[in-house]
């Protein structure tokens, strides 16, 4: 479950205070004036998700038995920004490398992909603000602890995202059955982002059209993918076997 804030005067504050929210849900029949506008307002303005919800959704999440219609679902951490990401590895004199998640929606997956990241010596893994898992408290627990050490970024579009990080001369390659190259065949040397696709659909028809290169790999048993978090793990230590 996610970590909650619940009622409209603490989601209020919650906002204005800048505390990293992943979503806020409302009843769908919330009156919009006084506190819930001032709400409304503050989440268009920092980009924060709404969602209009039937009443035992709300209840069912709450905790206090007085969340008024209303609860914010927080981030476990704080997420940074693209250009905190990239000065990362320029600080640490180091060749870039990201793990980039095209519409992760299992918490599981990207809490196990953020232990492995940190495991491998990543400098960060990038994630989508829409329709895909944030920094939840299952995350946190499925990272063993590692998100206190892996930076996150969260971003409003993958494709612009990676036009963004082949400016800053970062290699951008697709994870996608579909590529004709085997992934060990890839130079990771250097700086690289490699893009994992949203578990059962792969990459985005843009994403893929955006990456470098798309580079598969071999599945040679009765299924033709694998979990999401296993394929992130493959690559990520092809990554450390070539600059090691």
């Amino acid at each position: 479950m996610d970590n909650t804030i619940e009622g409209r005067n603490p989601v209020l504050e919650a906002l204005r205070s800048g505390r990293p929210i992943n979503k806020i849900l409302l009843i769908k029949n919330v009156g919009r004036h006084g506190t819930v506008a001032e709400i409304l307002y503050l989440a268009q303005q920092n980009g924060v998700l709404l969602e209009y919800v039937e009443r035992q959704v709300i209840d069912r999440l709450g905790q206090s038995g007085a969340n008024q219609g209303i609860i914010a679902l927080t981030a476990a951490k704080e997420y940074i920004g693209l250009d905190e990401l990239l000065a990362i590895p320029a600080e640490k004199g180091q060749a870039a490398f990201f793990i980039i998640l095209d519409g992760l929606e299992d918490p599981h997956n990207l809490g196990a992909i953020i232990r492995t990241a940190d495991a491998a010596g990543a400098h960060g893994v990038i994630i989508r603000e829409r329709r895909a898992v944030g920094l939840t408290s299952v995350v946190e627990k499925a990272s063993a602890g590692a998100l206190e050490y892996v930076p996150v970024a969260r971003v409003t579009n993958i494709s612009q995202t990676i036009e963004t990080l082949k400016k800053n001369n970062v290699w951008v390659i697709g994870i996608d059955q579909a590529g004709q190259a085997d992934y060990t065949k890839i130079d990771y040397k250097p700086a690289t982002a490699f893009v994992i696709g949203a578990e059962g659909q792969g990459l985005s028809d843009l994403v893929r059209k955006n990456c470098d290169f798309l580079a598969a790999i071999p599945m040679h048993g009765h299924i033709t993918s694998l979990n999401a978090s296993v394929a992130a793990a493959v690559v990520m230590y092809e990554v450390i076997k070539q600059r090691t």
